[in-house]
Protein backbone atom coordinates (compact mmCIF):
# COMPACT_ATOMS: atom_id res chain seq x y z
CA UNK A 1 0.00 0.00 0.00
CA UNK A 2 1.32 3.83 -0.75
CA UNK A 3 0.25 6.36 1.53
CA UNK A 4 1.03 9.90 -0.39
CA UNK A 5 0.11 13.81 0.88
CA UNK A 6 -2.31 15.80 -1.69
CA UNK A 7 -0.20 18.97 -0.32
CA UNK A 8 3.66 19.92 -0.76
CA UNK A 9 3.97 17.00 -2.68
CA UNK A 10 7.29 17.36 -3.31
CA UNK A 11 8.74 14.07 -2.55
CA UNK A 12 5.63 12.52 -4.61
CA UNK A 13 7.39 14.32 -7.47
CA UNK A 14 9.28 11.60 -8.76
CA UNK A 15 5.97 9.89 -9.28
CA UNK A 16 4.85 10.33 -13.26
CA UNK A 17 1.40 8.89 -14.01
CA UNK A 18 2.89 6.29 -15.96
CA UNK A 19 4.55 4.82 -12.81
CA UNK A 20 1.46 5.25 -10.76
CA UNK A 21 -0.15 3.02 -13.73
CA UNK A 22 2.70 0.32 -12.88
CA UNK A 23 2.61 0.57 -9.55
CA UNK A 24 -1.59 -0.10 -9.71
CA UNK A 25 -1.05 -2.80 -12.28
CA UNK A 26 1.19 -4.48 -9.61
CA UNK A 27 -1.34 -4.59 -7.08
CA UNK A 28 -0.16 -0.96 -5.19
CA UNK A 29 -3.23 0.65 -3.68
CA UNK A 30 -3.05 4.54 -3.34
CA UNK A 31 -4.49 6.56 -0.77
CA UNK A 32 -4.29 10.54 -0.49
CA UNK A 33 -4.30 12.36 2.49
CA UNK A 34 -4.64 16.14 2.43
CA UNK A 35 -2.18 18.37 4.51
CA UNK A 36 -1.82 21.79 4.63
CA UNK A 37 1.98 22.80 5.43
CA UNK A 38 2.88 25.37 6.99
CA UNK A 39 6.40 27.01 6.60
CA UNK A 40 7.59 26.20 10.60
CA UNK A 41 7.72 22.78 8.23
CA UNK A 42 11.17 24.06 7.01
CA UNK A 43 11.81 26.39 10.17
CA UNK A 44 15.28 25.13 11.51
CA UNK A 45 15.93 23.67 14.81
CA UNK A 46 17.86 26.33 16.59
CA UNK A 47 17.96 24.36 20.39
CA UNK A 48 20.77 21.88 20.87
CA UNK A 49 18.00 20.34 23.00
CA UNK A 50 15.75 19.41 19.76
CA UNK A 51 12.47 18.49 22.10
CA UNK A 52 12.90 22.19 23.18
CA UNK A 53 12.09 23.03 19.58
CA UNK A 54 8.28 24.08 19.45
CA UNK A 55 6.16 22.95 16.04
CA UNK A 56 3.59 24.16 14.65
CA UNK A 57 0.21 22.81 13.78
CA UNK A 58 -0.76 21.64 10.56
CA UNK A 59 -4.26 20.49 9.33
CA UNK A 60 -4.98 17.38 7.48
CA UNK A 61 -7.99 15.90 5.97
CA UNK A 62 -7.84 11.77 6.19
CA UNK A 63 -11.26 10.85 4.78
CA UNK A 64 -13.50 7.94 5.69
CA UNK A 65 -12.62 6.48 2.14
CA UNK A 66 -8.91 6.57 2.95
CA UNK A 67 -9.56 4.87 6.24
CA UNK A 68 -11.01 2.33 5.37
CA UNK A 69 -8.46 1.30 2.44
CA UNK A 70 -6.07 1.56 5.61
CA UNK A 71 -7.82 -0.57 7.87
CA UNK A 72 -8.29 -2.66 5.26
CA UNK A 73 -4.21 -2.97 4.66
CA UNK A 74 -3.77 -3.29 8.18
CA UNK A 75 -6.66 -6.33 8.85
CA UNK A 76 -4.38 -7.89 6.14
CA UNK A 77 -0.81 -7.16 7.35
CA UNK A 78 -0.01 -5.12 4.35
CA UNK A 79 2.65 -2.84 4.43
CA UNK A 80 1.76 0.78 4.51
CA UNK A 81 4.66 3.18 2.41
CA UNK A 82 4.67 6.57 2.84
CA UNK A 83 5.82 9.06 0.30
CA UNK A 84 6.90 12.17 2.00
CA UNK A 85 7.02 13.07 5.52
CA UNK A 86 4.14 14.94 5.56
CA UNK A 87 2.29 11.32 5.19
CA UNK A 88 3.94 10.20 8.06
CA UNK A 89 3.42 12.80 10.29
CA UNK A 90 -0.48 12.78 9.00
CA UNK A 91 -0.51 9.00 9.17
CA UNK A 92 0.87 8.60 12.40
CA UNK A 93 -1.37 11.07 14.23
CA UNK A 94 -4.29 9.65 12.56
CA UNK A 95 -3.45 5.91 14.53
CA UNK A 96 -2.54 7.56 17.38
CA UNK A 97 -5.74 9.22 17.57
CA UNK A 98 -7.50 5.63 16.84
CA UNK A 99 -5.66 4.03 19.52
CA UNK A 100 -2.86 2.33 18.03
CA UNK A 101 -0.11 0.90 20.40
CA UNK A 102 3.07 0.14 19.98
CA UNK A 103 4.58 -3.16 19.33
CA UNK A 104 1.06 -4.65 17.74
CA UNK A 105 1.24 -5.68 14.59
CA UNK A 106 -1.70 -4.07 12.30
CA UNK A 107 -4.12 -6.56 12.14
CA UNK A 108 -4.36 -6.17 16.03
CA UNK A 109 -4.89 -2.46 15.97
CA UNK A 110 -8.26 -0.56 16.26
CA UNK A 111 -9.53 1.02 13.35
CA UNK A 112 -8.47 4.24 11.90
CA UNK A 113 -11.27 6.62 12.19
CA UNK A 114 -11.66 9.93 9.32
CA UNK A 115 -10.06 13.06 10.75
CA UNK A 116 -10.02 16.50 9.75
CA UNK A 117 -8.33 19.17 12.12
CA UNK A 118 -5.16 20.28 13.23
CA UNK A 119 -1.61 17.80 14.42
CA UNK A 120 0.99 19.08 16.35
CA UNK A 121 3.02 15.60 16.49
CA UNK A 122 6.67 15.92 16.63
CA UNK A 123 8.66 13.12 15.75
CA UNK A 124 12.15 12.86 17.04
CA UNK A 125 14.24 10.10 17.20
CA UNK A 126 12.81 7.51 20.14
CA UNK A 127 9.15 8.20 18.27
CA UNK A 128 7.63 4.75 17.81
CA UNK A 129 6.35 4.34 14.27
CA UNK A 130 3.32 2.65 14.56
CA UNK A 131 1.65 2.43 10.81
CA UNK A 132 4.44 3.17 8.32
CA UNK A 133 6.44 0.49 7.28
CA UNK A 134 8.40 2.52 4.66
CA UNK A 135 8.92 6.01 3.38
CA UNK A 136 10.16 7.59 0.20
CA UNK A 137 11.22 11.33 1.06
CA UNK A 138 14.00 14.13 -0.08
CA UNK A 139 17.22 14.75 1.55
CA UNK A 140 16.30 17.43 3.65
CA UNK A 141 18.16 20.22 5.30
CA UNK A 142 20.17 19.92 8.28
CA UNK A 143 18.86 20.87 11.66
CA UNK A 144 15.34 20.68 10.42
CA UNK A 145 11.99 18.88 12.18
CA UNK A 146 12.18 16.68 8.77
CA UNK A 147 15.90 15.61 9.19
CA UNK A 148 15.12 14.66 12.49
CA UNK A 149 11.64 12.49 11.49
CA UNK A 150 13.54 10.78 9.00
CA UNK A 151 16.60 9.51 11.65
CA UNK A 152 14.11 8.84 13.98
CA UNK A 153 12.75 5.84 11.16
CA UNK A 154 16.33 4.46 9.99
CA UNK A 155 18.10 5.41 12.74
CA UNK A 156 20.88 8.66 13.13
CA UNK A 157 23.91 6.72 12.07
CA UNK A 158 22.49 5.11 9.06
CA UNK A 159 20.96 8.31 7.72
CA UNK A 160 24.39 10.01 8.44
CA UNK A 161 26.20 7.79 6.29
CA UNK A 162 23.53 8.39 3.69
CA UNK A 163 24.07 11.88 3.35
CA UNK A 164 27.50 11.72 3.05
CA UNK A 165 27.14 9.48 0.18
CA UNK A 166 24.41 11.79 -1.28
CA UNK A 167 26.75 15.10 -0.71
CA UNK A 168 29.86 12.62 -1.99
CA UNK A 169 27.80 11.99 -5.21
CA UNK A 170 26.29 15.05 -5.50
CA UNK A 171 22.74 14.99 -4.90
CA UNK A 172 20.43 17.55 -5.19
CA UNK A 173 18.77 18.36 -1.64
CA UNK A 174 15.27 20.19 0.03
CA UNK A 175 12.05 20.06 -1.58
CA UNK A 176 12.89 19.12 -5.19
CA UNK A 177 15.66 16.94 -4.89
CA UNK A 178 16.89 13.76 -4.91
CA UNK A 179 14.57 10.77 -3.12
CA UNK A 180 15.30 8.00 -0.96
CA UNK A 181 13.61 4.96 -0.14
CA UNK A 182 13.67 4.03 3.87
CA UNK A 183 12.48 0.53 4.90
Amino acid sequence: MLFRSAAAPTAGLHFTPQLFERLQANGVQVVSVTLHVGLDTFRPVRHEDPTEHGIHQEYYTLSADAADTLNAAARDNRRIFAVGTTSVRSLEDAVRRSGWQPGRPHAEQPPIAPYSGPTSLYILPGTPFLAVDALITNFHLPRTTLLMLVSAFSGRELILRAYEEAVRLRYRFFSFGDALLML
